[in-house]
């Protein structure tokens, strides 16, 4: 008996309609990242200034905004599998304008913890999972480069947010930093999703007639694909998130004087963008597990000239190969579901894989500030390479009956 799954095909969309979509989903993740995630890094210091409070307590706030984030996920797949990403993406950026608002307006902590549960529901609604989740509707198996696509726009998003916020910051404080964040979120963000966001033109019962007549077969997933998934991205997002939070931190741990350790941690997002175009130029027609088993090695052989090297060759080496390993395994978190669960509820499936991925990426901050405090820098980089490593491991034993994909990984 044939056990192969039968996904849908869907029809072709035109190149040029196919990077229309791929720019104005890039542009808007910029937006989200920019006034969500990467917040806190330029204004939770003056929040918490102002409120009297130590900033991990700003911290904590987003932290639980992250499990709250995490806790929606399976949910938003469901949703996007249902009705498709357009009304969920132009929802979140309605919650985050309103989260940022909340914040901005906030007299007191609890006002200030309201506003963060508020962008917590907006991330859950408005970042890559979900973004990913839209292209895996609208294209099927054939969404690979298009996820590649907006990584490589949005993974400026720190490059672009940070200074956006620092300058806001020192001119309109902390609080019109985050008024402007919601113009944003409702000027240019909003707009994009709801008008260039198209709508599939195929009826679900169309779907299901070529999924019927075998137009396009999809293998059945590995024993223990969804296991293995969820603990490599949870493994990888553990590392990702301690080293968002503490990377000039810890490279002055490892010898890096101040300068030298902000210039490194500076080269984050051109490596990461970098090691996406070399990924899609050298492996688009590989499995995604390929590119994903050589991601995970990055930060264990940055760890390695962390250690060999201290001071400022190190840190850049560091910074280098860390960013580039975890460039590829954003990536890899969109397009690897998709390659061994194929597209058909690929939102719900997402979900579920990299909830524990968003919990342990809220706990990294906090766990390994603890950790980089308590047991030193290279104590700290030793427990994240054999985490990176763990993710290889269980990448390994993702036996794949199928390597290669049949599906176009062009931006077409």
């Amino acid at each position: 008996m044939d056990r192969r799954r039968r996904a849908p095909r869907l029809p072709r969309v035109n190149a040029r309609g196919r990077r229309v979509v791929v720019v104005a989903l890039g542009t808007s993740q910029t937006v989200s990242w920019g006034s969500s995630y990467y917040l806190p890094a330029i204004l939770a210091e003056p929040m918490a200034r102002d409120f009297g409070l130590a900033p991990p307590w700003v911290f904590g706030a987003f932290s639980a905004a992250l499990v709250l984030a995490a806790l929606l996920g399976p949910r938003v797949g469901r949703a996007i599998d249902r009705r498709g990403g357009r009304p969920v993406l132009a929802w979140s950026n309605v919650l985050l304008a309103s989260g940022l608002c909340l914040l901005a307006a906030a007299q007191g902590p609890a006002a200030l913890g309201a506003g963060w549960m508020v962008l917590g529901g907006g991330m859950a609604l408005g970042l890559y999972d979900a973004a990913f989740a839209t292209l895996a509707w609208l294209y099927g198996r054939e969404a690979r480069g298009a996820i590649t696509g907006i990584t490589l726009i949005a993974g400026f998003a720190s490059t672009v947010a940070w200074p956006i916020s620092a300058f806001c910051e020192e001119r309109l404080g902390w609080r019109g930093a985050c008024v402007v964040w919601a113009g944003l979120n409702l000027a240019l963000a909003l707009p994009l999703n709801l008008l260039l966001v198209p709508r599939r033109t195929v009826r679900p019962e169309a779907e299901a007639g070529a999924a019927n007549r075998g137009d396009d077969a999809v293998p059945p997933p590995p024993r223990f694909a969804a296991p293995l998934l969820a603990g490599t991205f949870a493994a990888v997002s553990f590392v990702a998130g301690a080293m968002a939070a503490h990377l000039p931190g810890l490279l002055r741990a490892a010898g890096a004087d101040a300068a030298e350790a902000v210039a490194a941690a500076a080269l984050i997002g051109p490596a990461q963008v970098g090691a996406r175009l070399a990924e899609f130029g050298l492996l688009r027609r590989a499995h995604p597990s390929v590119s994903a088993k050589l991601a995970a090695l990055g930060h264990p052989l940055g760890t390695a000239a962390l250690l060999l090297f201290p001071g400022g060759l190190g840190a850049v080496a560091f910074a280098l190969l860390h960013g580039a390993g975890n460039g590829v395994m954003t990536v890899a978190r969109g397009t690897l579901p998709l390659a061994v669960f194929g597209p058909a509820g690929y939102g719900a499936v997402q979900g579920r894989i990299t909830a524990p991925a968003r919990l342990l990426q809220a706990l990294a901050p906090f766990a390994f500030g603890w950790l980089l405090e308590s047991a030193g820098a290279v104590a700290a980089v030793v427990v994240t390479s054999g985490l990176s490593l763990a993710a290889l491991a269980a990448l390994l034993g993702l036996r794949l009956a199928n390597p290669t994909p049949r599906a176009n990984s062009s931006l077409r």
